[in-house]
């Protein structure tokens, strides 16, 4: 059985690396997430918005022509592309903006890189009459343009970060700033399962509802649980939430797919557990991509969502206990992946998923007819279109 974190460790990885001066909103938001836990009435009230807001439970599918284009093994997609705003985001901005008027905090920050989670953001601050300032790289804003515009209709402000890399690492590195500042008013709404105690297990149990449904659900469907379960990994949370539900079914194998971007052998990735090592970013201790001095590394992927140097620390240490194989698979493969799914079931996913399709196809060509196979098709695909219309040479490189 997988231990819970112990003072927000999962084995040697999290912690709580930060600035003095937000030691007491992490520990005011640690106290107000175990004491809303544990409210009946605000238990009620999340329900509530995941129904009829968030359009909870999202649906098991039977994506029968891609199980028959790869051989015949049953492929089930766990469909939080169909949750509003159009990806599994929106799920940990809900819980969080409820927690953030628990504490009477009235301005919300976030980060982003694809653009999903500052678009939840945003979202959730129009919901309930909350100010927002979203960062984000120049180069995300760029591939990203229509989440750009979509934050600013909703009533963000869009905070433009051209320093570094221009994309999700920068863009958080400027969101912590800005908290650090304004920390008596304004909460940070951390997109992954990334940053300091309480974060991680924060977000992974506001995630966790993914799993739990896709479990009853497969279990309904198919009187059984799936072989594989399959999920892409950038910061990490949709994995996590899918995962967390299966990780005590021995018998189920989990599978996380980073992004090789242009080859691993190339450097041009953004593979943390498959190419990284451990270290300190953003607040916790983890696998990160670094030289030999411990600078972090630029990082490149077709997926703005999954260009991150870092990792999830509960992913690190599933890593190393060996209870989850994360593999990498590139630009190319995703981009292929994204059209395929398309084309054969009239479901466009975003890109982030994409490589988690890939290797989908990879495993029910190995398990054959019989296998099953679930993946969590973590957003959809329309924020991608310029990106699969017209990548770059090195976007499209194998």
């Amino acid at each position: 059985m997988i231990k819970h974190p112990v003072h927000g460790r999962f084995g040697p990885y999290g912690g709580q690396y930060v600035p003095e001066t937000l030691m007491g909103a992490l520990e005011e938001l640690e106290g107000v997430w175990h004491e809303a836990k544990a409210d009946a009435q605000f238990q009620l009230e999340l329900a509530g918005h995941r129904h009829a807001f968030i359009g909870r439970p999202t649906p098991l599918y039977a994506a029968s022509r891609l199980s028959a284009h790869f051989g015949g093994a049953h492929i089930h997609l766990k469909r939080e592309d169909l949750c509003h705003t159009g990806a599994h985001k929106l799920n940990n901005a809900v819980g969080q903006a409820l927690l953030a008027m628990r504490m009477g905090k009235k301005r919300l920050i976030a980060e982003t890189g694809a653009g999903q989670h500052g678009v939840a953001v945003a979202t959730v601050a129009a919901r309930f009459g909350l100010d927002c300032a979203v960062y984000m790289g120049t180069e995300d804003m760029r591939r990203q343009s229509m989440n750009v515009r979509r934050m600013k209709l909703l009533g963000a402000e869009v905070k433009e970060v051209a320093s570094g890399t221009k994309t999700l690492k920068d863009a958080t590195s400027e969101a912590i700033r800005d908290w650090v500042t304004n920390v008596h008013t304004t909460h940070y709404i951390i997109g992954s399962v990334v940053g300091p105690h309480p974060y991680p297990e924060m977000v992974r149990d506001l995630q966790r509802v993914i799993g739990d449904e896709a479990r009853e659900q497969y279990l309904s469907v198919d009187g059984k649980l799936p072989d594989v379960v399959v999920a892409c990994v950038g910061g990490g949370s949709n994995a996590i939430g899918i995962f967390t539900a299966f990780l005590d079914d021995k018998d189920v194998s989990l599978v996380g797919v980073e992004a090789a971007g242009s080859g691993i052998r190339t450097g041009k990735h953004a593979a943390s557990l498959v190419g990284g090592r451990p270290g300190v970013l953003h607040g916790a201790f983890s696998y990160l991509l670094q030289d030999g001095e411990g600078q972090v590394l630029p990082t490149h992927s077709i997926s703005a969502g999954l260009d991150y140097p870092g990792v999830g620390p509960e992913h690190s240490f599933l890593r190393d206990v060996e209870r989850v194989d994360y593999v990498a698979v590139g630009d190319k493969d995703a981009l292929a992946a994204f059209k395929l799914c398309t084309k054969l079931e009239g479901i466009m996913p975003a890109l982030e998923p994409a490589h988690a399709l890939h290797q989908a196809g990879v495993i029910a060509r190995e398990l054959g007819p019989g296998g099953r196979i679930l993946v969590c098709l973590s957003g959809r695909g329309d924020k991608d279109m310029d990106s699969v219309e017209s990548p770059t040479k090195s976007e499209a490189a194998p």
